[in-house]
């Protein structure tokens, strides 16, 4: 089974575009509760120009503001330090941490489903559950060039109940899938391999630590990579 993580020929436009990565972020939301592993995709819309009509896990860009958004409880220390790249420098780890408020903002617009806490008029997302489980950028050549933090969090964790998800103008047919049956699905190569490594994790340790290392793909000079984050 292929390992690359790149996505398909359809979105790639001419080799000589060399675009800068912009930081983005996706989560991946698991469903634990029916003794079956279920995870949450949804279809981008026709009128993307990237990725379109393929399912995917709710996320997307970093926004300017997003460092400044409120939050309860802060990310697992090995998670925010795996964000900064062992760095303590205070930039590295707001950058980090506004990664993950990215993940949880983009869910909340994509899905209905809020992490964290909600009041008249004021909202607080909750880090403390998320898991940091692949980094992929896309390669040069492409429509449109993310550098994308992959979290992960459990529905009974983080306190969400699966059935109030509800389609978006970025995110239509939301369902939950069982998460070894999704072979069938029109998805993004890069979405396909990072889910596989999920489940390989999951079958070695089911609760996914938060220290656990997880895939890093890359490309340079044309050559694919993987490492690790």
């Amino acid at each position: 089974m292929s390992r690359t993580a790149f996505p398909d020929p359809s979105i790639a436009v001419s080799p000589a575009t060399r675009l800068t990565p912009k930081d983005a972020a996706t989560l991946i939301v698991i469903d634990r509760s029916s003794g079956r592993l279920r995870v949450l995709f949804g279809r981008r819309g026709e009128r993307h120009v990237f990725m379109p009509n393929l399912y995917v896990f709710p996320g997307g860009r970093r926004d300017r503001g997003d460092h400044t958004l409120p939050y309860i409880r802060d990310l697992h220390p090995q998670v925010l330090e795996r964000l900064a790249s062992g760095s303590s420098d205070p930039a590295a780890l707001r950058r980090g941490r506004a990664l993950a408020l990215a993940a949880i903002r983009e869910l909340h617009e994509e899905t209905g489903l809020f992490i964290g806490r909600q009041s008249e008029g004021a909202a607080a997302a909750d880090l403390a559950n998320l898991r940091y489980v692949a980094r992929a950028i896309t390669p040069p050549g492409n429509i449109r060039r993310f550098d994308t933090r992959f979290f992960l969090t459990f529905t009974d964790e983080a306190g969400i109940d699966p059935g109030d998800v509800r389609d978006s103008d970025e995110l239509h047919d939301l369902t939950w899938l069982d998460i070894e049956a999704t072979s069938g699905l029109n998805m993004p190569l890069i979405t396909r391999t990072i889910l596989e490594d999920v489940i390989d994790r999951m079958k070695a340790d089911p609760s996914l630590p938060f220290g656990s290392p997880g895939p890093f793909y890359y490309s340079r000079r044309g050559r694919k990579f993987r490492g690790d984050i």
